[in-house]
């Protein structure tokens, strides 16, 4: 069996036939390609694009899914997650979507060989099929995706979106920039600046994150209107440069986007998310089917 942990678990031509299925089915709807195959979603996290996109993806392709919420199960009786795992398991679905806050719960579930594991975002690592739909997004606009510069722009150390991109992007050939305070920065050899400005000029594409102040133990802005004035997107600071805006959701308005950009055309947080449905389809269909 097979499992998407992280997108090293995909050689170039796992990954390119991902890409080329999410293509094609947003082109025109497939057949019942999973019809008879059953899922199971376990989101210990939040989510609203992640888990309705899995679903939508999951039953546009003709499979069940069935959503078990962590918050009424046995791991509050003080049952082991691996336990559960094992009882979801033996009621013999083709697989298991999970999402949890630590970063190696899907792998070590996935070690266990019951049923094909996907990692639905873990921790600050791991978020591969939104990797995954991000690169469907650039090359959607751009086609080869090759030589392209991406600033990553805000609460990049504590963001799985930003570290499975970055894995994503530059082995693709990309050129990936990271833009943030130094408390926001994580180690790293990419080139580190703190300041949108000093980047605007050369990249074609940016992907702002989320500011997650509650992460951080210490005090680095006194409130998120400090931290917009430095870091927000705003019509201002684009002026008329072609840059493509991304953003893995949920977007705080005018913090980390301006609702000027936001409704800017420039900007394909929402194709985003129509994408994550063809991306997750084509995912599943890898995973379920041509595996």
């Amino acid at each position: 069996m097979q499992h998407l942990i992280e997108t090293t678990d995909l050689n170039d031509k796992g990954i390119n036939d991902i890409l080329r299925d999410a293509k094609r089915f947003k082109i025109q709807r497939p057949i019942a390609l999973l019809r008879d195959r059953l899922l199971i979603t376990l989101f210990f996290e939040n989510s609203t694009r992640t888990r309705s996109s899995f679903e939508v993806a999951a039953k546009r392709l003709g499979a069940s899914v069935v959503h078990l919420d962590p918050s009424k199960s046995s791991t509050n009786k003080g049952e082991t997650i691996e336990d559960t795992f094992a009882n979801l398991c033996a009621m013999e679905p083709d697989g298991v979507i999970i999402r949890h806050s630590q970063n190696e719960t899907p792998g070590q579930l996935a070690k266990m060989e019951m049923t094909s594991v996907i990692n639905a975002g873990a921790g600050s690592y791991a978020h591969p099929t939104q990797a995954l739909l991000d690169l469907f997004t650039l090359q959607e606009h751009f086609g080869d995706v090759r030589g392209k510069t991406i600033a990553i722009v805000g609460d990049i150390i504590s963001s799985r979106v930003a570290s499975s991109g970055i894995r994503l992007f530059t082995r693709m050939g990309m050129n990936v920039l990271l833009v943030a305070p130094k408390p926001f920065m994580p180690p790293s050899e990419l080139p580190q600046y703190e300041t949108l400005e000093e980047v605007l000029d050369q990249v074609d594409a940016v992907m702002s994150l989320r500011a997650q102040l509650e992460r951080h133990t210490s005090v680095i802005f006194d409130n998120y209107g400090e931290y917009s004035s430095h870091y927000c997107i705003t019509p201002e600071r684009l002026g008329s440069r072609d840059i493509l805006i991304l953003h893995p959701g949920p977007v705080m308005r005018n913090i980390d986007i301006s609702d000027a950009v936001l409704d800017d055309p420039r900007c394909k947080v929402l194709d985003q998310v129509k994408n994550g449905v063809f991306t997750r389809m084509a995912i599943l269909k890898h995973l379920l089917l041509d595996a």
